[in-house]
């Protein structure tokens, strides 16, 4: 039986090479620290590991594992992050002012955000992903698009 689950185990080496990275950028896009961003992303592949071959889906499972712990953890510390007026730079936008513009943002909102406009995923993934319907992720991205617009619009103005 061993065997078995270690030969239909998943790469998770090339997952991790091609994956890694741009998961943990955009797990920090939504959490907004350090810790809890190499936690989750290492974590979730911890785990998937230890699971072999009875994940179908390493690379989705890997995303959805690693923001659900995120949230998890967010929810645990109860903590707030920086508003965007606290990080914003008045003549350019630097990648501080964008993690600060999303600080801004619910924690759903912040991650359908990051997840379709940094991740690529379309709705259906990240409905998947934050186990929500996809009609929640479009309010979700509807709702993200138009705070950003304002706070652009806001920074324009300055």
């Amino acid at each position: 039986m061993r065997r078995m689950a270690e030969t239909t185990a998943p790469d998770l080496g090339d997952l991790y090479r091609h994956e890694a990275a741009r998961l943990w950028r955009a797990v920090f896009a939504y959490a907004q620290d350090r810790a809890i961003t190499d936690d989750a992303v290492a974590e979730a592949f911890a785990q998937c590991l230890r699971r072999g071959g009875e994940v179908r889906d390493p690379r989705a499972w890997i995303w959805r594992a690693s923001f659900r712990m995120a949230a998890g953890e967010l929810k645990a510390r109860r903590r707030f992050a920086p508003t965007a007026a606290d990080l914003l730079a008045p003549d350019e936008m630097s990648a501080a002012d964008v993690l600060a513009m999303f600080a801004t943002l619910p924690g759903n909102q912040r991650a359908a955000a990051v997840l379709r406009w940094y991740a690529g995923f379309d709705n259906a993934e990240i409905a998947e992903m934050l186990g929500i319907s996809r009609g929640t992720v479009r309010v979700h991205l509807s709702r993200a698009r138009r705070r950003l617009g304002t706070l652009l619009d806001q920074e324009a103005e300055t």
